[in-house]
């Protein structure tokens, strides 16, 4: 089956508040589109509506018997209502009957690239579902700008309660690999940067709200999420949080509607009102950082404060000195991307 396509950008809202991630370009050009805003080096909005993504790794076909890994996937559609569609990945089954643990797993990318159908993502859930054998289903969420946050929270949480419907049989839209293959005692969240920052999202949710047949989230992993704030912390510079930074300008252009900005609790879970971190929905929780990614002391940060928030589960830190941001998704075959691969089946085996 061929990649269910991107929403199209019909709804996208035709003006932006105001503000520093706004850079406008007035064409000299009478001929040429003008652009009404955009997110260097990711995102390029047009007066018309059109969207253009400047970055982002081209689309693939989900496919049986993947020729590297044995892994099969398919493309199903989650929710008809929003167009919340996944890639599911199954590994090689030695045994029918066999019942794997279930990632639910959310891609980076800015929260306005990148895709569950795209070459990185489909190539990196290969390898990790055959090393780990766990059954994946890989969201395709609504992106800024034609969405804007808070609805990719909310496609992920649709998916999670979708993936929990089929504990007891045949939910909506049914699909026989969750069915078949799910064990819905080991259900795991995961994802990368933006992903990361879902995950923890989705996971704080699953702590107030129940979810279908009260399936409870088993762990989650945070690999190098996004998450940022107003003030410096560890070796961050004083331009790092600039109105300029690129971090900055991230979450002012997919969230813009936030009043608080960087110290948004959905950016910044420690910031002050930010909802408990021992509410968390999960009893597992892995958090990976990497030595060399600006990002890095707020994923030690967010391992410390859950640790001290009188959580009940067990929170562990993975540390990879020398590397940058979610170096193992660009070349997932180095000796680093392959102990990170390894560390996550372990804790999805747990």
């Amino acid at each position: 089956m061929s990649p269910i396509p991107p929403l199209s950008s019909l709804n996208y809202p035709r003006s932006f508040p105001a503000g520093p991630f706004l850079s406008l370009t007035l064409s000299m050009d009478s001929g040429a589109q003008r652009v009404s805003a955009e997110l260097l080096p990711y995102v390029r909005v047009y007066e018309d509506g059109r969207v253009e993504r400047l970055k982002g790794s081209e689309f693939v076909p989900a496919s049986l018997n993947d020729t590297q890994t044995g892994v099969s996937s398919k493309d199903v559609l989650i929710s008809s209502e929003s167009a919340v569609s996944a890639r599911l990945f199954l590994p090689k089954l030695t045994c029918n009957r066999q019942k794997l643990p279930v990632l639910v797993y959310f891609h980076g990318g800015a929260f306005c690239i990148e895709s569950a159908f795209s070459f990185l993502f489909h190539r990196y859930l290969n390898i990790l579902v055959n090393e780990a054998n766990v059954v994946a289903v890989s969201v395709e969420y609504r992106r800024a700008p034609e969405h804007l946050l808070p609805a990719a929270y909310e496609d992920c949480w649709a998916a999670l309660e979708w993936v929990s419907s089929h504990s007891v049989g045949r939910g909506a839209n049914y699909e026989p690999w969750l069915t078949d293959y799910a064990d819905f005692d080991r259900i795991f969240l995961g994802g990368d940067s933006a992903g990361g920052n879902i995950v923890h999202n989705v996971a704080m949710r699953a702590g107030s709200q129940s979810l279908p047949h009260n399936i409870r989230v088993r762990g989650a992993f945070l690999v190098h999420p996004y998450f940022w704030g107003s003030e410096p912390i560890g070796s961050e510079s004083m331009e790092d949080h600039t109105p300029n930074s690129l971090a900055n300008r991230v979450w002012l252009f997919v969230c813009p509607s936030s009043a608080a900005g960087v110290d948004d609790p959905m950016i910044n879970p420690m910031s002050p009102g930010a909802p408990r971190l021992s509410k968390l929905g999960c009893s597992r929780l892995l958090v990976c950082v990497a030595g060399k990614d600006i990002l890095c002391y707020r994923g030690r940060l967010y391992h410390s404060a859950v640790g001290n928030s009188g959580w009940e589960g067990e929170v562990e830190l993975f540390e990879v000195e020398g590397e940058g941001h979610v170096y193992h998704i660009f070349d997932p075959y180095t000796e680093n991307a392959g102990l990170m691969i390894k560390r996550l089946a372990s804790f999805l085996n747990s």
